[in-house]
């Protein structure tokens, strides 16, 4: 079967060497792809948004199963319109992606169905949304784009004139477009963060291995927020005992939750968790496989990833086999020097080989591209180094092992991934 892979970062690059693995799995295509992943799939010159260049494609080379991996495609219909011309895809559909489309929807979700969440207020009117701050009076506080912001869309100020200046930013300037429009302000939660990346059908939830997520640019949680700056996995903290409750108290409900609402979720739900004193509550909802999460989970991934995509699809993911594999996994990012602010494009890329990989070590490519041989640096995260081991501590050391041989002019990376639970 002819697979095609909507996106073109480092977890698109996860999920194909995963899919890769299917015996199922015929010829691969990624649109748009980038350069690591053309050493893995065919790559087409589609914008992951464009969704009627992206089902013309899908139908004029007969694909089998589409997976649609980014956010803004799913938010915006695109599985919904594979769907409707017959073509099987992995995903929400957009009334059901508006979990992670919109926070406001996602909070107001939480409070209908009374899942566990950080209080909040919404607000559409900046001058209202300043009166609240300084009536309320406690930081830190947080404060939420609307709608997708590139994973960018949160600020956490700590004083009443760093968050009124992310209010007018947002909401007057337009930092995030149409996206900042509408904000959500809520409490800032303390405890430990955990992801954790589900399958489901709209009916069985199987949870994957958690991940730990680092997200400020520097070490010790320094620097602006990104997109993410490495990952692993499982989480040390979240135990087997704690995943139950989440089941019950959170996955379980709030699938319910988009049943109840004509929002049936299939595909990939994501649940950004605080492991709080008095117990766990959601930071945020994604409906997509998370970014670089999807680097340690799917090679922790026992089972078939295209049969149980094509499960979720279906409607029948309770007939199928999942499993986590024994060890651990960690990803280190290399990132282009100054993000996630601005950055320099274009300089070769030197340690990989002519696969774009490097010995011990899987090498996700996020933003490169490829040409005469040579690889360069194309985007912000570059590139997503992730090694197995039988202990985090093993994995983290082969991974950065091999990092070390890695990099372009002015690149860098954390060095201290994973190091607050060893």
């Amino acid at each position: 079967m002819d697979i095609l892979v909507v996106g073109g970062g480092g977890r698109e690059h996860a999920i194909i060497k995963k899919l890769k693995e299917s015996p199922e799995a015929g010829r691969i295509y990624a649109a748009p792809g980038n350069g690591g992943i053309s050493a893995d799939a065919v790559c087409v010159g589609i914008k992951a948004t464009d969704i009627e260049g992206m089902v013309a494609f899908a139908r004029e080379k007969k694909i089998g199963f589409v997976v649609v991996a980014p956010d803004d495609p799913l938010v915006l219909g695109m599985v919904d319109a594979l769907n409707a011309v017959g073509i099987p895809a992995f995903g929400p559909t957009g009334a059901a992606a508006a979990i992670e489309g919109s926070k406001v929807f996602s909070k107001n979700l939480m409070k209908k169905y009374r899942i566990p969440t950080a209080s909040y207020e919404t607000f559409d009117d900046p001058v209202q949304a300043v009166a609240y701050l300084k009536a309320r009076n406690q930081y830190p506080t947080v404060i939420k784009a609307d709608g997708l912001a590139l994973g960018k869309g949160v600020v956490i100020p700590e004083n009443e004139a760093d968050a009124v200046a992310a209010i007018h930013s947002m909401m007057e300037e337009g930092q995030f477009g149409e996206s900042g429009r509408r904000v959500v302000i809520e409490e800032f939660l303390q405890g430990i963060e955990v992801s954790v990346l589900t399958f489901t059908d709209g009916k069985t939830v199987v949870p994957m291995v958690s991940s730990m997520d680092h997200k400020r640019a520097h070490d010790n949680d320094e620097g602006l927020n990104t997109g993410g700056m490495g990952t692993i996995a499982p989480h040390p903290m979240f135990t087997a005992e704690m995943q139950a409750r989440c089941m019950k108290e959170i996955f379980l409900p709030t699938i319910e939750a988009m049943k109840q609402e004509d929002r049936e979720f299939r595909g990939c739900l994501y649940f950004g968790l605080m492991l709080c004193a008095d117990g766990p509550k959601v930071i945020e909802y994604n409906c997509r496989f998370g970014d670089p999460e999807t680097q340690v989970v799917l090679p922790l991934l026992d089972g078939d990833l295209l049969e149980i995509m094509q499960a979720v699809a279906d409607g029948r993911l309770s007939e199928v086999k999942i499993g986590t594999k024994p060890g651990a996994a960690a990803c280190v990012i290399i990132a282009s020097g100054g993000y996630p602010v601005s950055y320099q494009k274009g300089f070769e890329i030197h340690g990989l080989d002519a696969e774009g990989q490097a010995p011990g070590v899987t090498v996700y490519h996020a933003g490169t591209t490829l040409a005469d041989g040579v690889y360069r640096n194309n985007g912000g995260r570059v590139l997503g180094v992730t090694a197995v081991g039988k202990s985090l501590r093993d994995a983290l050391s082969t991974a950065y092992q091999a990092v070390g041989q890695i990099g372009f002019v002015g690149s860098f990376y954390r060095r201290d991934i994973g190091q607050k639970v060893l």
